[in-house]
């Protein structure tokens, strides 16, 4: 592959100017139940509806959604359990280590000195790397640890990449970052890969408040935010400052100090079984329980009760109004705007209340409003790295190796899964994620990926797009099949331009899928 020219690549990384779309059919949103009128399925809307749903079109949906309509394929991804998941098996077959559960994980990649404990009592002391060498030995552990790592990461990534079930993986993705913990933190090593499949998958399309009750008991997040370590005589605020803040009513839901101390007041006593004790479990302790009185939010906590009171908190902050307007926020940034509008978040939050946190019915409002399809608001978002990259491995019907390697590009973009150490997540937001370095390292991983040179990946565009000598049909079939058929002018010339002098025809359909997969048109959603 030739090294691109630098005034090409410049011209094509360059800033687009919002395009309108195609115009609306009116729309009826008058009343809860009241008939909605769709767009029609152009390329233009289908392509906006796949990006912002899920982790962008994979050859052929495009085509799907157009012929059963867009409200019959959002009915099938609001039901993920009734969606055939054919690579299910498969991905559990080859990562089998991120469905272990969490207390068979620490045997199998113990921590250094357990590691050596159990080989002194077994009398093994010699199978130890370096014998009593304790840096060969913590330098084994992080080894293993990393391969643990990497394969909760690769097995994340091929569901992403792979799965039909493609708005549950968009949720769950939405939710981890809501509901962020830091793998690298103590247990949580062991107890990320439990966490993602069983508090935040199993509940990505379910109830808010059973998501939020199934997250506050899980070993990852009680360790994470410290709340395993928060006793009565010792209150830890951090689990109740973030539930407050983040997890729930958000900055300005309208909380004191005050009610921070005392939902961390509520929640002591909510802790984590030990490995070789209940195996890594939700344990409520009695004795670390503080049993005083609290008032939260103005409520109060009648003294002498339990974990129930845990619960209560719990059930009262997913019912408040000023969870339902952060959530709706939150939601309508992710699939409308960065800066959602007043209208979008109103007509979540309607929706919220109307159903008691039902996250389906949530997403299905925002859909079906004016703000979602507004022309401002197509491809006005950028793809995070991780939409990035999985979309363009979509897009080229790529699939992850058996190696690791994958996570190791994500690494390099700047957003490393489960490894964002600070509670608020990894940004939505398009300021957070462009720079001029930025763009060009995702120029070189898009012709990197055309090339069949990313390392985790294999794939062959053969199938795609048959390489031909004629430059301006296969400008038109990469247009067609890796951008919906909505490349920029400036887009199509730029492409024109660099494979004009590139004499094989195959160097030249890889040069011209790598220009379109790191143009501004696909890094947009």
């Amino acid at each position: 592959m030739r090294r691109l020219p630098a005034l090409g690549v410049a011209a094509l990384l360059a800033s687009c100017t919002p395009r309108g779309a195609p115009p609306l059919n009116e729309t009826v949103m008058t009343a809860p139940g009241a008939a909605f009128a769709w767009p029609a399925t152009d390329s233009a809307h289908v392509l906006h509806f796949l990006d912002r749903l899920t982790f962008g079109p994979a050859p052929g949906d495009i085509a799907r959604v157009q012929q059963i309509g867009y409200r019959r394929w959002l009915d099938e991804q609001l039901q993920p359990g009734r969606i055939a998941d054919t690579m299910q098996d498969a991905v559990r077959r080859q990562y089998a280590l991120a469905f272990e559960p969490p207390a068979q994980l620490w045997r199998e990649y113990p921590p250094p000195q357990l590691a050596r404990q159990l080989a002194m009592r077994s009398g093994r002391a010699d199978m130890l790397p370096g014998g009593a060498d304790d840096s060969m030995l913590i330098r084994r552990t992080q080894m293993a640890q990393r391969q643990l790592g990497g394969q909760v990461v690769m097995a994340t990534l091929a569901r992403h990449l792979a799965s039909e079930r493609q708005l549950q993986e968009v949720m769950t993705d939405f939710w981890f970052n809501h509901f962020n913990v830091f793998m690298g933190k103590n247990q949580d090593r062991w107890l990320t890969a439990d966490y993602v499949e069983h508090a935040i998958r199993e509940h990505a399309l379910g109830r808010f408040e059973d998501l939020l009750m199934a997250v506050a008991k899980h070993p990852a997040m009680l360790v994470y935010l410290d709340n395993a370590v928060s006793h009565a005589r010792g209150i830890n605020e951090n689990y109740g400052r973030e539930l407050l803040e983040l997890h729930t009513l958000g900055v300005d839901g309208g909380y004191t100090q005050q009610d921070v101390q005392n939902a961390a007041r509520i929640l002591t006593g909510w802790g984590v079984s030990g490995p070789l004790r209940g195996g890594f479990q939700f344990e409520f302790h009695d004795r670390a329980h503080e049993l005083g009185e609290k008032t939260v939010l103005g409520v109060k906590f009648p003294s002498g009760h339990g974990m129930d009171e845990g619960e209560r908190l719990l059930r009262m902050l997913a019912a408040h109004p000023s969870t339902a307007r952060h959530i709706a926020h939150k939601l309508c940034a992710r699939f409308v705007a960065d800066d959602p509008p007043d209208g979008c978040v109103d007509h979540a939050v309607a929706a919220w209340t109307r159903t008691n946190g039902d996250i389906r019915a949530v997403i299905l409002a925002i859909v079906e409003s004016d703000d979602f399809w507004a022309p401002e608001n197509m491809r006005a978002k950028l793809k995070s790295p991780l939409e990035f990259v999985v979309g363009a491995l979509r897009a080229t019907g790529a699939g992850p190796d058996t190696s690791a390697r994958l996570g190791f590009v994500l690494n390099q973009l700047g957003q490393p899964l489960f490894m964002q150490q600070v509670p608020t997540g990894y940004p939505e937001r398009m300021d957070e994620w462009v720079s001029s370095g930025a763009l060009l390292n995702r120029m070189n991983v898009a012709v990197a990926i055309a090339a069949g040179r990313l390392p985790g990946m294999r794939v062959d565009l053969d199938p795609l797009i048959p390489p031909t000598s004629d430059r301006d049909a296969l400008v038109a079939e990469v247009n067609a099949t890796i951008l919906g058929g909505q490349a920029s002018p400036n887009a199509l010339r730029v492409i024109r331009q660099q494979i004009d002098d590139v004499r094989d025809p195959r160097n030249a359909r890889t040069l011209a899928v790598g220009l379109a997969l790191g143009s501004p048109d696909f890094q947009k959603q």
